[in-house]
């Protein structure tokens, strides 16, 4: 197959070579037989050499056509070539015969014949076009010595006949050496030419091999210069952020990594002394919008001088590693919640309910307007507020079994916001839009603790705006084979430190218990799948809730407990 390839190449070279050898020898055919003309015009009489002149330029341009259609219709280039130097020996021999001159300067083309033989056929052909032009041109000046040739002896031979088969003998040895030159010199072009196609071929193969070792490696790889604007980037980089190479190409850096010129200043002072690049971390929002936590470290890239041209930043998805981190860390403090959870409910509740009771028997025996029932009646209300986020609190530190069933998100969905239309909660400039499927999406949860996540993510949202504004649901089956939940809202919105402590217990930002958003965590945490925020200040929030899909064979529905 590698032959073939060469074969082919070297067939298109040679193709269009011999069309730049025809071309070409009909331009100097036309200026040399013009030049020659003007010559011989001085020194011959009658209209015989303008007559072989225009029967010479006719020959050359029937040739040329010749030659044109035999390159466009026959493979055999080659051959056609060498036939074409055999016809220009010929043609040029005609000419030094018409001249009837046995030092014509027409001879002076036979050594441009052998030097483009070289260059066009190469070393062998180029020994043999010498000695096919000797052996022509002195069988002509033979011819013309003895008065063969178009006017007689006497008027074409100057000199002594001695001298003049010592010119003819001068040029045959002429021929052999320019012969022999243009072999050696095209011997060592050739040889130059195999060295240049083998390099050609190594350095593609090494490229080649780069950019797979490059594309193979699974940490997302970025190269920039000195500007910091980007220029390669791998497949685990597109797979990671989401972005295609032609979509951040000659892009700033900063896009994907944020403001990195301290990073670079400090990993490449790290470098010029010899110690390990420093690693960084920095969130990165991907091309569908969602933040991801990138790992990254910066190395300079040189050039084969040395010189410093760019920077080569490799980085990682940290994003689960920190969510991993995290949910640790956040369990850790559940754990010791749990335990003081268990040991003081029923110390508070009974109490509650006691004071409770207590409070009602009191207000029953007071009248309905007086001061007294009125702040009993705060008492009852705030003992009720108290008795729920103990309630919300259990529930949290110690959730229910699920039991999983193939549900339809979609429609329950379309249920919860349903009943959050018809709810008291819900103001009249608040709006509820679902933006659902129009097929069924299933996925394996327990449907009542799905619900309950959907109304209190609607209801945390709608806390967000109280003077009006517009909550979307979206829902739809992503790239990875994941059912994607988006809830965003036209709300207040929250910085930064309140998105990292959203699902924190007890870290409210509408003025709540703090422990719905916690119990949603949970719920979708124990479904296997993942919760995401993004918001502004100002600018509303966007929650986005990723579920793994049923299982395609699970057509009919089944039910499993999971403790």
């Amino acid at each position: 197959m590698v032959n073939d390839g060469h074969k082919g190449e070297s067939g298109s070279v040679l193709g269009r070579k011999l069309l730049w050898l025809i071309l070409g020898r009909l331009f100097g055919a036309i200026l040399l037989l013009w030049a020659g003309s003007l010559w011989t015009r001085g020194n011959l009489r009658g209209p015989g050499p303008w007559r072989s002149t225009g029967t010479i330029l006719f020959v050359v341009a029937v040739l040329t056509l010749v030659y044109a259609l035999a390159r466009r219709f026959s493979r055999n280039l080659v051959l056609q070539t060498r036939a074409q130097f055999l016809v220009d020996i010929l043609l040029v021999t005609w000419l030094v015969w018409l001249t009837n001159d046995a030092h014509s300067p027409y001879t002076a083309l036979y050594i441009v014949i052998i030097s483009l033989a070289s260059i066009f056929l190469g070393p062998r052909d180029a020994i043999t076009t010498s000695v096919v032009c000797a052996v022509a041109f002195t069988t002509c000046a033979i011819s013309v010595i003895t008065g063969i040739g178009p006017r007689g002896t006497q008027a074409v031979v100057e000199g002594s006949l001695s001298e003049t088969i010592q010119s003819v003998g001068l040029f045959d040895v002429a021929f052999f050496v320019v012969g022999l030159l243009s072999a050696k010199l095209a011997e060592r072009q050739s040889r130059s030419d195999v060295r240049l196609i083998a390099a050609t071929q190594t350095l593609a193969s090494l490229r080649a091999l780069h950019q797979r070792i490059v594309e193979s490696i699974r940490s997302g790889v970025v190269t920039t210069d000195l500007q910091g604007r980007i220029y390669t980037f791998n497949t685990a980089a597109q797979e990671i952020t989401g972005y295609e190479e032609k979509d951040v190409y000659g892009q700033e850096a900063s896009i994907l990594f944020g403001d990195i010129n301290e990073d670079i200043a400090q990993s490449l002072r790290a470098a010029e002394a010899g110690e390990p690049s420093p690693r960084f971390e920095t969130n990165c929002l991907t091309s569908e919008g969602l933040r991801l936590r990138l790992g990254f470290s910066i190395s300079p890239l040189f050039s084969e001088t040395g010189e410093t041209t760019g920077v080569v930043i490799t980085f990682q998805d940290l994003t689960q590693i920190r969510a991993l981190e995290e949910t640790s860390r956040r369990q850790d403090r559940l754990a010791a919640i749990g335990r003081m959870a268990a040991s003081i409910a029923h110390e508070i509740r009974n109490p509650l309910a006691a004071m409770r009771g207590s409070i009602q028997m009191l207000r029953s025996e007071m009248k309905a307007d007086s001061s007294q029932a009125e702040l009993m009646e705060i008492i009852l209300r705030e003992s009720d507020r108290l008795n729920r986020i103990i309630s919300d609190f259990l529930n949290y530190a110690r959730p229910r079994s699920i039991v999983l069933t193939q549900v339809d998100v979609g429609e329950l969905l379309r249920e919860t916001f349903t009943l959050m239309r018809h709810s008291p909660e819900i103001g009249p400039l608040q709006i509820l839009e679902d933006d659902l499927p129009d097929r069924p999406l299933l996925a394996e949860v327990d449907a009542e603790q799905l619900r309950q996540v959907f109304w209190n993510l609607a209801r945390n949202a709608l806390q967000t705006m109280p003077d009006g504004g517009k909550v979307q649901a979206q829902l739809k089956r992503n790239a990875n084979g994941r059912l994607r939940i988006n809830f965003v809202d036209t709300g207040r919105g929250m910085s930064p430190e309140q998105v990292e402590r959203l699902f924190e217990p007890f870290s409210s930002t509408t003025g709540g218990s703090g422990l719905g958003l916690s119990i949603v965590y949970q719920i979708i945490r124990d479904h296997g799948g993942t919760i995401n925020v993004r918001s502004l200040e100002g600018q509303g929030t966007t929650i986005t809730i990723e579920l793994p899909v049923a299982r395609e064979e699970s057509r009919n529905q089944k039910t499993r407990v999971v403790g």
